[in-house]
């Protein structure tokens, strides 16, 4: 039995036509329309169910391609704010529309060619023309000849860094550590290395605002102030010398 409701003759008499516009294109076109989405339904196992499940997965494919996506933490470097098996949600619009990582950021990037064949999670510490140096009189990471104050996210127990480093960050790259500085491969692991262990921004995922899982870790990711003080780049060079690298075990 045919349950379509059918116009009537007062229905069709009653709508509004435009120029051009019949009663049988009107309803031609309809039923145009409806074929193609009965076609679809038809041929696809499952019919409508199936329709929606894929509509929301190519929805989600575009959201993590071009606006967020999760990243799950794997190793120790990042301790004690971001733990192994934490997903984060990365902001991929962040440095989209003109904005560049800042220090005291919490970054995505691709490290391949540069600290390995994966991506990474580690805290901008340097952007271009900062003049790092570690460490002062008193322990600490210099940025452009003001200390940092990193006791807010450093792994407790763990100093700046134990090896001495002094650089200058060329533009369009940045100079990254983690936070647990004891269990971190990052860029005092390669300043002998090719790009001088820097990371172009270009190769920035995005940066990491939220923790997203587990439930009972829920948290925003704030850029800390301790960088809010650091003067402008462009600072003396330094002094030539070997750079030493340091030897700390993990990755990631």
């Amino acid at each position: 039995m045919d349950t379509e409701a059918q116009p009537t003759e007062r229905d069709r008499s009653s709508r509004p036509s435009g120029p051009g516009d019949t009663p049988d294109s009107q309803g031609r076109e309809g039923r145009s329309r409806s074929s193609w989405a009965a076609r679809i339904t038809d041929w696809l196992p499952g019919g409508r169910i199936t329709l929606t499940l894929l509509a929301c997965l190519a929805f989600l494919l575009l959201l993590s391609t071009f606006v967020a996506q999760p990243f799950q933490i794997p190793s120790l470097s990042m301790e004690q704010g971001l733990r192994i098996g934490d997903r984060v949600l990365v902001n991929k619009l962040a440095y989209r529309f003109g904005a560049e990582p800042r220090r005291g950021d919490v970054v995505v990037f691709d490290g391949t060619g540069y600290f390995g064949d994966a991506d990474y999670i580690k805290r901008v510490v340097g952007v271009g023309g900062d003049h790092v140096v570690c460490c002062d009189e008193e322990g600490r990471i210099e940025v452009n000849g003001r200390p940092v104050d990193e006791s807010g996210f450093l792994y407790p127990g763990d100093s700046p860094s134990t090896v001495p480093f002094d650089v200058v960050v060329p533009d369009g790259t940045l100079f990254v550590l983690g936070d647990h500085r004891g269990d971190s491969a990052d860029s005092r692991d390669h300043l002998g290395s090719p790009g001088g262990g820097m990371i172009p921004v270009g190769r920035v995922v995005g940066r990491a605002d939220w923790i997203v899982w587990p439930s009972a870790r829920w948290a925003r990711l704030h850029r800390p102030g301790a960088y809010a003080r650091v003067p402008a780049g462009g600072g003396p060079s330094p002094a030539p010398g070997p750079v030493t690298a340091a030897t700390d075990g993990d990755h990631g």
